[in-house]
């Protein structure tokens, strides 16, 4: 049986052991981020044990395992909006027993979600030419109608 603490411990160190991975503390928490992005919240290391999030694992960006994780009892999708984009918070089995290779997983998950799309603007950045290239082929125009959303019109 695995407590919180070491559990959080543990997968902490999993993610920072991953490349480009860095640990921050926004509002007090442990985050690790990836190219200045975060990939999973820990949460506060010790939070009070009447807190409401007293019992949460992490939070991770998840898309393939999105629906079984949300099938299990312990997890559910993120607080301010954020379960839109595919983020849940994972809390401690009642059980006590954590599935830790699966929480190591889903850590993957949300690193390969967030990394790649930091990792291609940050190593392909595009030239003043081939920036102007792109631009000459498109031939559309976009005007904005009076409700604000975009039709195209003919050139």
């Amino acid at each position: 049986m695995t407590t919180l603490k070491a559990a959080k411990a543990s997968l902490l160190r999993y993610a920072l052991a991953k490349p480009d991975a860095t640990l921050h503390h926004p509002w007090g928490e442990n985050v690790a981020k990836v190219r200045g992005k975060v990939f999973v919240f820990f949460g506060l290391a010790e939070p009070a044990a009447d807190a409401p999030y007293a019992d949460y694992v992490m939070g991770v960006k998840l898309t393939n395992a999105l629906l079984f994780a949300k099938s299990q009892r312990y997890v559910e999708a993120m607080s301010y909006g954020l379960g839109k984009s595919g983020w849940v918070s994972v809390k401690m089995p009642k059980d006590g027993a954590a599935p830790m290779g699966m929480f190591k997983e889903w850590i993957d998950e949300s690193y390969e979600n967030v990394a790649p799309s930091v990792s291609r603007a940050a190593t392909a950045p595009r030239d003043a030419a081939a920036r102007a290239a792109s631009f000459r082929t498109s031939t559309r125009r976009v005007a904005r109608s009076s409700t604000g959303r975009a039709r195209p019109t003919r050139s």
